[in-house]
């Protein structure tokens, strides 16, 4: 018998391999690909589960893109858009958290005098908590003591295991029951809860401050913001005007640079109260000011680039520099209010009841989820694969720690941050349902609703299923474009 008989027919072969691979097929066709297409012919018919049942046999029409027109003209769609990108702010900051994190972790168990530092701060912050525990009573301080013994115990735990425990630490939400973690988050923020008791003497703190110098806080707070908002701004348009003069940036990059800067405008503009055609008006006068400063200026004699040039690294700045200059923003806004507030205390935050402080609080817990997750194993694995040789040539020509970071660490961790961005802007668009549905059910007054729990509103609460998949549809087109944009313009840095 020859040997291809021995392994048998190639015919033979390929049936064993796809009866190997049917249940995976099946799998697929049928919680994959069948509910795909399902969708995606439902988004064009008014599929209503209170009329298309068994108890009403009511006709199922085509509607075509009345369902899309619908959704385009629903009062509150634009809004839940809004809630979805609102909470994608904090992505930058997740990014650089689990990056500090990956990079302390490198280094804390080859550091000796970190190990001494660690038992000279646990040991002093313990005594001075049982201090002001023996003299102030367990119902003032002593939420903080618990968290200060926890943080202690943490940190020389960590330092003695090599960095081991901080590892399991930081990674522990990423494997902790969804559900749970936000029922305990829940419970963290009652207004009576440990969060609110611990920011309590904190608040009067800072408000006896605020009393006994008002003037300097209705002026200062607002004017240090806006000086920082207007150092960055004026240093955003210098770097665009730069990088046309030398060709490194085209016409859609310094486009896009002028947007990155309207957005933190219309958003100081709509909190002040002002009109939407002002809102919206002030940040196109931005984009045409500064068009025209850099755009008809003569350019200096040099290469022409492409139109698109340099738009890489616009992407990578907004993801930074939009979310700063709205925190800025809010300090302008809220900075001249703090001498009234504080003139009749600073009560803590009603974090999951007031409509200004539900998104930021569900904010903060996805930055204390996104800073151990995933993304810090990425960073560490990124970070044991640059070549050592590239530090040592950096140590010989005398560069600072700062400057081994900026032009050794980052540009090599340059794909893992790429990867990151793409995957928490996916996650970020299509995310916030879990937390929403168990933490505030979309409100107050619909603050925290997202794009996905409104999908699941009106797919499994409200029964329109057409209107639902036209809205999963949509949902799907605007993760697919940005996607899109991301591999097109966002992986050149990476590349490099």
């Amino acid at each position: 018998m020859s040997g291809l008989g021995q392994r048998g027919s190639p015919r033979r072969r390929l049936v064993s391999g796809i009866a190997f691979l049917l249940p995976n097929i099946l799998g697929f066709a049928a919680f994959t690909l069948v509910p795909l297409v399902m969708s995606f012919g439902i988004a064009f018919t008014d599929w209503d589960t209170l009329r298309h049942n068994i108890f009403r046999h009511e006709t199922l029409r085509f509607v075509g893109f009345e369902n899309f027109s619908w959704l385009f003209h629903h009062p509150d769609f634009l809004h839940y858009l809004g809630n979805t990108f609102f909470l994608m702010l904090g992505l930058p900051f997740a990014i650089a958290g689990s990056l500090g994190a990956a990079l302390l972790l490198t280094r804390v168990s080859h550091r000796p005098v970190a190990r001494r530092g660690a038992f000279i701060f646990a040991t002093l912050f313990l005594t001075g908590s049982g201090l002001l525990l023996r003299m102030g009573g367990m119902s003032q301080v002593g939420v903080w003591f618990i968290f200060g013994v926890l943080a202690a115990v943490s940190l020389v735990a960590g330092v003695l295991t090599g960095g081991s425990v901080y590892r399991t630490l930081f990674y522990l939400p990423n494997f902790t029951a969804g559900v749970a973690t936000f029922v305990l988050w829940k419970k963290l923020y009652n207004p009576s809860g440990p969060i609110n008791a611990a920011l309590a003497p904190v608040l009067d703190g800072f408000a006896s401050v605020v009393r006994s110098a008002p003037d300097l806080f209705s002026w200062g707070v607002p004017l240090a913001c806006g000086l920082i908002a207007a150092a960055l701004t004026l240093w955003q348009l210098w770097r665009l005007r730069q990088h046309w003069d030398d060709a490194t940036a085209g016409t859609v990059s310094v486009v896009t640079g002028l947007l990155m800067l309207a957005v933190p405008v219309g958003l100081q503009l709509h909190w002040f109260g002002l009109s939407a055609v002002t809102a919206v008006g002030g940040p196109l006068g931005v984009v045409l000011i500064g068009a025209v400063l850099i755009l008809k200026r003569p350019r200096r004699w040099g290469p022409v680039c492409a139109r698109d040039a340099g738009l890489s690294a616009e992407i990578a700045l907004a993801l930074g520099l939009v979310p700063l200059l709205s925190l800025l923003a809010v300090g302008v806004t809220w900075g001249s209010r703090l001498p009234a507030l504080a003139a009749v205390g600073l009560p803590a935050p009603n974090w999951l009841g007031d409509y200004d402080w539900a998104k930021p609080a569900i904010m903060i817990m996805g930055l204390w989820a996104a800073i151990g997750s995933n993304n810090m194993i990425l960073y560490l694995a990124g970070l044991s694969n640059i070549p050592p040789e590239l530090y040592e040539a950096a140590d010989m020509d005398g560069a600072s720690p700062l400057q081994r970071f900026w032009h050794i660490t980052w540009p090599q961790l340059a794909p893992v941050t790429f990867f990151i961005g793409v995957m928490g802007v996916i996650y970020g668009l299509q995310g916030g349902f879990e937390m929403a549905r168990v933490m505030t059910k979309g409100g107050p007054a619909g603050s925290t609703t997202t794009l996905s729990y409104f999908i699941y509103i009106e797919g499994f609460e409200t029964g329109r299923l057409g209107y639902a998949s036209a809205a999963a549809w949509v949902l799907f087109a605007l993760v697919f474009i940005l996607s899109l944009l991301n591999f097109r313009f966002g992986n050149r840095s990476a590349n490099d």
